[in-house]
Formats: structure tokens, sequence, C-alpha cells
């Protein structure tokens, strides 16, 4: 029978099990794309940092997670909303047969500037 762990016992190993975590995840590709691009969804364009560069996202541009190249070339930074996006798209572009452009970000999905002008009255 094993004896029951400690508290102290129960912190270092939990300890031990985060700092593993965090080293694996430091070379996981994620990782390294934030260390190659600027933290900018490349299709809608805004800015991460801090506690809201968690949605940020890595989007595999030949939609094949396990082609993690060292340049980064087939990765690029979507936010979760435009990374959402680009695979609804890219899975009704797949079931309308129509061909998908590899590397093509989706468009936004509404553009709020859209008739500004008449908006304001101008």
């Amino acid at each position: 029978m094993k004896a029951k762990e400690t508290e102290a016992e129960k912190r270092t190993r939990l300890s031990r099990e985060l700092a593993h975590d965090r080293k694996v995840r430091a070379s996981g590709y994620r990782e390294r794309a934030l260390k190659l691009f600027s933290h900018v969804c490349a299709s809608c364009g805004r800015e991460f940092s801090g506690r809201r560069l968690r949605e940020l996202t890595v989007h595999h541009i030949d939609h094949d997670f396990r082609n993690n190249p060292n340049d980064g070339s087939n990765w690029m930074l979507l936010c979760l909303y435009c990374h959402d996006n680009e695979h609804e798209t890219h899975e009704h572009n797949a079931r309308s047969s129509k061909p998908v452009t590899v590397g093509e970000a989706a468009p936004p999905v509404a553009n709020p500037f859209d008739d500004l002008d008449a908006l304001l009255g101008k």
C-alpha cells in the first residue's frame, strides 16, 4: 500500500509538473510563432498584449497542425474570431468544391465602419 502524500510533497510534485508543462509549452509551435511574429491578427489587424495575448491563435495555412516548420512559413496569427471564420470558410469551400486559396486570410465578418458617412449625416 502506498503511503499518503503529505501536503508539502504534493506542492513539490505539482510545482515540478507545472515547471515541466511550462517547458513543454515554450518549445511548442504557439510559443515559437509568438516569438517570430508581431502580436497582431493577420486578418483583422487587432493588436494583442498582456492577458489578451491568449486570444491570439496560430492558424496552420495548409490546415495541417503537424506541419510546423521552424521558420513559421505555415503559420499565421489570427484572433479567435478570425480563426473560427477561417475554418468555417475552409469547410464551406470544401463542401461546395470551390477551390481554396492556401494562405489567404479570411476577410473580417463585418466592417463596423460601413456607411459611417451616412450615419454621421455627411
